[in-house]
């Protein structure tokens, strides 16, 4: 493809090669060098976290924190259900039972309305909320904080599309009692694989230390009296992570400046909606994503990429999927109504105006053909 969906972009002064050559050249590369700590103190002081700890994705994240809070079989999650999968399998992992709740048209996250509306109903409290902050977007964090507290719901943030977004100035993996980070390849800033947990709460972090060290025992020899996983990120990969992390704010106004090209290239047609924003908030729009009408998405994907333009269809939602066809959900069609029909659009940080305007101009005169 000559313009792609979101691929790696590395720093202009190859600052990446540096840091990994310095790794390899002190045989620090597992779990132990300079980089960990480094890394994990510049997602420290961007969120203004008390703990964090990296692992090797969002996902080992997400399976982590619930493992800390203690969440076991049979215990009820809610989560988004307009998010990845990666977001809600953990819940499976542990054998807990997933409960999706619908999005809001307003901002395409979780419906604060519907999660009311079965909390109010419901006879048995679900011990947690995995809530995602959909393409880089924040969710109606006011609302939902205050439903989640009046029912005593724990709140898990998947913040894995959203670092460096911001919700009334405070950034967004930070509400919760735990949020979760993803560095995945085709994140806004990637190690290649890679994720990290936030919290407030020293106990919970240590506890997921703990599981993702193969819940070795403080002892000599290799002691177990738990099951863990084989979690910890590598000093290799937050070697990546700080370099990465030091061009953070690049990357957003990068991203940022495509959205609003896009914005201008397609304000006076309306057969094209991107996604909307919260007043409050101030997303890192990890990726443009738009609603098309007149056309079904799937062959306007195909035709653009006969052009050489990559797009992806959103996210079909949880309820939706056949692994999950026999879980509670609360649904209101929104996004169903998303997935039927959008598509997220090249955003690649590398990509200039130019390029917008380029793959807009394309967008538009396919769907003029089209229609």
């Amino acid at each position: 493809m000559k313009y792609n969906l979101s691929i790696p972009h590395l720093s202009d002064d190859n600052r990446e090669l540096k840091y990994i050559s310095e790794a390899i050249e002190n045989n620090n590369i597992g779990p132990v060098g300079r980089f960990m700590p480094e890394f994990e103190y510049a997602v420290k002081k961007l969120t203004s976290s008390k703990y964090v700890l990296g692992v090797v994705n969002g996902t080992s994240a997400i399976h982590l924190a619930l493992l800390a809070m203690g969440i076991t079989k049979y215990d009820d999650v809610l989560a988004s259900t307009f998010t990845f999968i990666g977001s809600v399998a953990p819940v499976s992992y542990i054998g807990a039972n997933p409960i999706f709740i619908d999005s809001e048209e307003g901002t395409w996250n979780l419906d604060p309305n519907l999660l009311e509306d079965y909390l109010k109903k419901t006879a048995k409290t679900p011990k947690a909320l995995i809530l995602t902050h959909l393409y880089g977007q924040p969710a109606s964090m006011d609302d939902i904080c205050m439903v989640c507290d009046r029912y005593n719901v724990t709140l898990i943030e998947d913040a894995a599309e959203a670092i460096g977004a911001s919700y009334d100035d405070r950034q967004c993996g930070t509400f919760g009692t735990m949020g979760i980070l993803s560095f995945n390849g085709n994140k806004l800033i990637t190690t290649g694989g890679g994720g990290m947990l936030l919290s407030e709460n020293k106990e919970y972090i240590e506890k997921a230390s703990y599981y993702s060290t193969q819940a070795r025992e403080p002892v000599m020899h290799y002691e177990h009296l738990n099951v863990g996983y084989n979690y910890r990120l590598s000093n290799l990969h937050a070697a990546v992570g700080l370099a990465q992390m030091e061009i953070l704010n690049e990357r957003i106004a990068a991203r940022r400046r495509i959205f609003k090209t896009y914005e201008k290239e397609f304000a006076n047609d309306s057969r094209i909606k991107l996604m909307p924003q919260h007043e409050k908030a101030d997303g890192n729009r990890w990726l443009t994503t738009a609603l098309f009408e007149g056309i079904d998405p799937m062959v306007l994907m195909k035709k653009l990429a006969n052009q050489g333009i990559e797009t992806r269809p959103l996210w079909k939602p949880m309820h939706m999927q056949p692994v999950f066809k026999d879980a509670e959900r609360v649904v209101n069609g929104t996004s169903e109504k998303l997935f039927s029909k959008g598509l997220c659009l090249p955003s690649c940080s590398t990509m200039t105006d130019e390029d917008v305007r380029t793959v807009a101009a394309a967008i538009i005169g396919t769907l003029d053909i089209s229609g």
